[in-house]
């Protein structure tokens, strides 16, 4: 176990050492989008790794990922608290933040069961955290790190565009990186997107528009093709590219990382000390502190982009 994760077992350990209760326990996963979406496959692995053998792991999908509109989330909201209520499970884990959306605030804020929530984009502020009876990690991209690392890479920084799926999350991404951008003095505009075609264009237009471009997530573009999407980024990727999605990686020149699997190991050993009798009033809301660097070579090689020596030397390189 990683050093940040095994400190936070070390201060629960006195009551980890009690394992009866957790065997016992049942713990409900509500995934706020669909299994086989890879960001939260992660989080629902580390959840595994870290319950195995300690609590008797349920799952509830929400879909909201491939299905955006409110109408369909509150209703998977109301028969994911049927199911609460039906199956009785000891504490939640609410991972993404249509989960706190749809079904945490309207149903069990400052209820008696206890709720560890990961993966909330960069603020809790529209769930009204913290409650009485949860606690959690928010998700924060590494966005100052990328910032410092495109910096170092382009001359007279002027200019990047944010381009993504049309959907909350990255709206809210946008923002975050809007505001550490233009705090540096680099302007950040956006482009949201529903479909595939208006991805490549979108993507080819941002080459004679700005000085870099920050590829967001792909996730709740219906359409996406894995390989549309290479031919065309080798094609005509001319501008530094970044991103903070490692399955985004091979679209992006440079990628630096968060990891999910931190948000689950986080939470899964969080929902184990509720378990064994830590008040969940009692645990701070954090944030995530893990992240990786790649450089896609290939996307390199091709756009004839040379990045500094100290970017080379720190990153995983990785190809198309």
């Amino acid at each position: 176990m990683r050093s940040y994760l095994a400190k936070l077992i070390l201060l629960f350990s006195p009551l980890l050492l009690i394992a009866s209760p957790a065997l016992a326990a049942k713990c409900l996963y509500i995934s706020s989008y669909h299994q086989g979406y890879e960001w939260n496959d992660g989080i629902e692995h580390g959840i595994e790794a870290v319950l195995k053998g300690k609590c008797e792991l349920d799952k509830f999908y929400l879909d909201t990922k491939r299905n955006t509109g409110e109408t369909f989330g509150e209703t998977m909201a109301l028969q994911a608290k049927a199911y609460i209520d039906e199956s009785k499970p000891d504490i939640l884990i609410a991972a993404d933040d249509n989960a706190s959306r749809y079904l945490i605030q309207p149903y069990f804020k400052n209820a008696e069961i206890p709720v560890v929530f990961c993966g909330i984009n960069s603020t809790v502020e529209p769930y009204g955290y913290p409650y009485s009876n949860a606690t959690g990690m928010i998700e924060i991209s590494p966005v100052r790190p990328l910032l410092k690392y495109v910096k170092s890479s382009v001359a007279n920084l002027r200019h990047g565009i944010y381009l993504a799926a049309d959907v909350l999350s990255q709206h809210k991404e946008y923002e975050l990186n809007r505001s550490v951008y233009e705090s540096n003095g680099v302007r950040l505009t956006s482009i949201f997107v529903k479909n595939m075609d208006d991805w490549m264009e979108a993507y080819s237009k941002a080459q004679g528009e700005a000085d870099f471009l920050i590829v967001g997530n792909n996730g709740g573009i219906e359409d996406w093709d894995d390989e549309k999407a290479t031919s065309h980024v080798l094609k005509e990727g001319r501008l530094i590219s970044v991103t903070n999605y490692d399955w985004m990686n091979r679209y992006a020149l440079l990628a630096a990382t968060k990891l999910a699997e931190e948000q689950g190991e986080w939470a899964a050993s969080v929902a184990i000390a509720v378990l064994e009798g830590v008040k969940i009033s009692d645990i701070p809301i954090v944030v995530n502190r893990r992240w990786k660097l790649f450089i896609n070579t290939t996307l390199m090689e091709k756009s004839n982009i040379k990045l500094p020596q100290a970017i080379m030397t720190k990153a995983t390189r990785i190809t198309m």
